[in-house]
């Protein structure tokens, strides 16, 4: 037994190894995009939590605000210039900083077109392509399916070498409970990193409908007061850094650089993907195409409607909030009775 698990984890590290040794050229350069696109990503979001922080900071007021400057002083400055020297290197060509571990993966994805071009793949695209855009998708896609694939290789090769390594030792038990478990781990792990971005869809999704009634009504308060449709569109963009606006912001980018309002707004449809953004886009298009002057009425209607819709999910939550605490306070209830009739019974026991 011991020779199979030796033998098992020794082929999954040579194979793992072969693959590294396959890598192109190609591959390592898109490991390098996606990394510096990924230090960007978190360069943005340090300086927005700064951002935030001065923000709260300028509102304090009186002695406390001693207490909050305190709690808050202090920047991502010398962080934010560590990943950006990281970024500059891989733009040279310094892949010092690249993680081997995914490097794997790319030639399993670019060998087995079942693998690279699959239903899993595309999956992985759509949601990139509403996480990051069209221009970022397919390589982030890339990477991120190279790291399904070549984690759990490598993953279970180490994690069958230790067990091995304990049975070797006479620790038979310790050593098949680290083999199981520890295989087991790996794939659930490897597993939450695809499961990741379906979450991380969803919760995007949920922001933006919990923003569009603010940002339809403060549409229509603007286009009906007389300003037209595109400087509505960009003065609400600016107006947040939440994720609706963002992407607005986007599209306001895109109409600025010439680009055509049906693909700009095509594409904003595309990356909000949710069923209210799609309608408000297309009345935009309609607008621009026939000529509506119903524009401002229709985006009031529109506001009242998602009010009531956020009226709606609000109930909704609030009822699933009383259900999932509805376990919790039993337990509780069950505590407090065990705590009234256990000396009850003591009493009775002692008389």
């Amino acid at each position: 037994m011991l020779f199979v698990v030796l033998l098992f984890a020794t082929g999954l590290t040579v194979f793992w190894l072969i693959l590294l040794g396959r890598v192109t050229r190609e591959d390592w350069i898109t490991a390098a995009y996606n990394k510096v696109f990924e230090n960007r990503t978190l360069v943005k979001k340090l300086r927005l939590k700064d951002g935030l922080k001065r923000e709260k900071l300028s509102r304090c007021r009186g002695a406390s605000s001693v207490v909050i400057r305190l709690l808050l002083s202090g920047d991502s400055e010398k962080k934010i210039r560590k990943i950006e020297i990281r970024s500059q290197y891989l733009q040279n060509g310094n892949l010092r900083h690249l993680n081997l571990l995914p490097m794997p993966g790319y030639v399993l994805a670019r060998k087995y077109d079942v693998i690279g071009k699959g239903g899993i793949h595309k999956a992985i695209v759509t949601k990139c392509h509403e996480l990051y855009g069209k221009k970022h998708a397919s390589q982030i896609a890339q990477h991120t399916l190279a790291k399904l694939l070549s984690y759990p290789i490598i993953g279970v090769a180490m994690s069958f070498a230790v067990g091995a390594f304990l049975i070797s030792l006479e620790h038979a038990a310790a050593g098949f409970a680290i083999l199981g478990v520890g295989t087991v781990l790996i794939l659930v792990l490897v597993y939450a990193m695809y499961d990741e971005l379906n979450d991380r869809v969803k919760k995007r999704r949920a922001a933006i409908s919990r923003q569009f009634p603010n940002i339809v009504s403060k549409l229509a308060l603007l286009v009906t007061s007389g300003m037209i449709m595109d400087r509505a569109w960009k003065e609400t963009a600016y107006s947040n850094e939440s994720e609706l606006y963002q992407e607005m912001r986007k599209t306001s980018e895109e109409l600025d650089n010439l680009v055509s309002p049906e693909a700009a707004y095509g594409s904003f449809i595309t990356r909000c993907s949710t069923k209210e953004t799609a309608k408000l886009a297309s009345s935009i298009l309609q607008n621009i195409s026939k000529g509506n002057a119903e524009i401002g009425r229709l985006l009031k209607d529109m506001a009242r409607e998602a009010w009531l819709e956020r009226r709606h999910i609000a109930k909704r939550d609030a009822e699933k909030a009383n259900s999932k605490l509805m376990i919790p306070t039993m337990l509780l209830l069950l505590a407090i009775l065990v705590m009234l009739m256990v000396p009850i019974a003591i009493n009775f026991s002692s008389m």
